[in-house]
């Protein structure tokens, strides 16, 4: 059973008991003299009739890992509701380039089959197949994503075949998501479907390497904002080269060729990792999970991306860059440190994002007493050394897992694509996280709160209890905080600012922040505990 605080408590009280008790699971609170993290619920279904903070499987397949693509178009096979969801919500900015010119980047387009009552009644496939037929006319695209939506799955429309006869029909790789939006508990589910898809039929194919000595994956970052282009600034003055960022402002042609790198980097753990798992099996490419988010979290992943590559020369320019950023921005952070300084804030953002933003905030003085994720499992708060113990219930066996053996022709030991022996490779994962994750419960400082699946009915209690100066979140959430007279900062688009990763995505957010924790307006809004003490009734709990 999680432990909670009698203050908590009392947030539970308007639930049924059933509902409480369930509750209560998903609540953590960090306790440092207990040792290792309590086991806290995740990754389990939304109770009915609670406001959500999450997604649907579709969201996170098309929304989230697909979609950025730059040089794929993706097909939301259903309704245009569906289809208006994938247009212009997440900012993944994407580039034309020496591999990709400007008419076959199609990540800013939608594309809906936009199915109607007769479609619903008597099948979507033909009026798939003839948009695909349009599509390929009208575009000439390198490949095409299909992702499906709830009516999909509940009419039967077979979008597999749909895609099979299309490929043969176009001689271009037609790839289709069965991402209907039930699948699973939340958008993590999308993420799943659509890591096995790219990994069984995309990653693998290409055969030419970039040039380059070190040559690099970034797994896990969307470009919001243009965070990935402030990374591959970073590395590439070290001296590595970016083979495919995933998918943000990826291409379909580098990513065919994921597994002609000597070492992914995984961003964001949850919508990404199963890749990185599955070409650790595949191929023995290692892998190491990062923080770009912040500057100490930046150096301290630049230093240990270093030492992966057993490379003095490396290392010496990996300490260079760290030199010189740091003395360049930290005049500018400490300006905004000032004001910033002694504030707390409330984080509940994506897979990784509650988590590495807490580097950030700290860089600026500030804490972040609650944090939680929508749509993560028991390994994102407590560590990957859980997931044997995590059992798999009815939902979860809703996607297909891939049971993969290494490649004959392509597997190489992990310790080669380091340049280095097998005694130095064991070293190095003394000294280097290799292939692990800690979760965010380190992290957290004594006292502090996690929370899974935080509803709107949590997030005002807690703000009456903890009187957060700034709340990060996605965008339903972001307005609630706004009536409840808090600033707030929707962290799944940066609100149209950023990029927020790196050294020069410090000082964008701390400029921002900084100007969201002074604004004046918030003190002109009265919130719901105030005015209860203003007409003498009990104070919100």
């Amino acid at each position: 059973m999680a432990e909670t605080e009698p203050g908590l408590d009392g947030m539970l009280e308007a639930y049924p008991d059933t509902v409480k008790k369930n509750r209560k699971k998903h609540l953590v609170l960090k306790n440092e003299a207990a040792g290792c993290c309590p086991q806290i619920e995740a990754n389990t279904r939304t109770i009915p009739g609670i406001i959500s903070q999450r997604g649907c499987a579709y969201a996170g397949c098309k929304g989230v890992v697909v979609g950025p693509i730059k040089d794929m178009v993706t097909i939301t096979h259903g309704p245009v509701g569906c289809g208006y969801y994938s247009w212009g919500t997440r900012r993944n900015k994407a580039r034309a380039d020496e591999t990709t010119p400007k008419d076959k980047v199609y990540s800013q387009l939608c594309f809906t089959t936009d199915m109607q009552e007769p479609d619903i009644v008597f099948g979507g496939e033909k009026k798939l197949a003839k948009m695909i037929d349009e599509v390929v006319l009208a575009f000439h695209p390198r490949a095409i994503n299909i992702c499906a939506t709830c009516p999909v799955g509940l009419i039967g429309d077979d979008i597999n075949a749909v895609a099979k006869a299309a490929q043969e029909r176009h001689g271009i790789q037609v790839l289709s998501f069965n991402c209907e939006g039930y699948k699973g508990v939340s958008q993590s589910a999308g993420h799943h479907i659509a890591n096995n898809n790219i990994m069984e039929k995309v990653v693998g194919t290409g055969t030419e390497r970039k040039p380059g000595k070190h040559v690099i994956n970034i797994l896990g970052e969307y470009n919001i904002g243009g965070d990935g282009w402030e990374l591959e600034r970073i590395l590439e003055d070290i001296g590595y080269t970016v083979n495919s960022i995933l998918t943000g402002d990826a291409s379909y042609e580098n990513i065919k060729r994921l597994h002609l790198a000597d070492l992914n980097l995984v961003q964001c753990h949850r919508s990404i990792n199963y890749i990185a798992e599955m070409m650790e099996t595949k191929y023995g490419m290692p892998w190491l999970k990062v923080n770009f988010i912040g500057i100490e979290a930046t150096n301290e992943s630049l230093r240990q991306m270093a030492k992966c590559f057993n490379d003095p020369e490396l290392e010496q320019k990996t300490e260079e860059v760290i030199a010189r950023e740091t003395a360049r921005i930290m005049p500018v952070i400490e300006q905004y440190r000032k004001i910033c300084e002694g504030k707390t804030a409330f984080a509940f953002v994506g897979g990784s994002r509650s988590h590495h933003y807490q580097y950030l905030l700290r860089d600026l003085g500030m804490e972040v007493v609650v944090a939680g994720y929508e749509f993560a499992h028991r390994d994102n708060y407590e560590g990957r050394q859980v997931i044997p113990t995590i059992k798999s219930d009815a939902d979860s066996k809703n996607i297909p897992e891939l049971h993969l053996t290494p490649d004959p022709e392509k597997f190489r030991e992990a310790h080669e694509y380091l340049g280095m022996t097998k005694e130095q490779y064991e070293a190095l994962k003394k000294e280097v996280p290799l292939s692990f994750y800690e979760g965010m419960y380190p992290s957290m400082k004594n006292g502090e709160l996690m929370i899974d699946d935080a509803n709107h009915h949590e997030v005002e209690e807690l703000v009456a209890k903890y009187h957060p100066d700034l709340i990060f979140s996605g965008v339903r959430d972001k307005y609630i905080a706004h009536k409840l007279g808090v600033a707030s900062k929707q962290l799944h688009s940066y609100d149209y600012a950023g990029p927020y990763a790196g050294y020069n995505g410090a000082i964008n957010f701390a400029r921002d922040v900084a100007n969201a924790v002074s604004t004046p307006a918030w003190k002109m809004i009265i919130s719901p505990w105030e005015k209860a003490q203003e007409k003498g009734s009990e104070p919100h709990a």
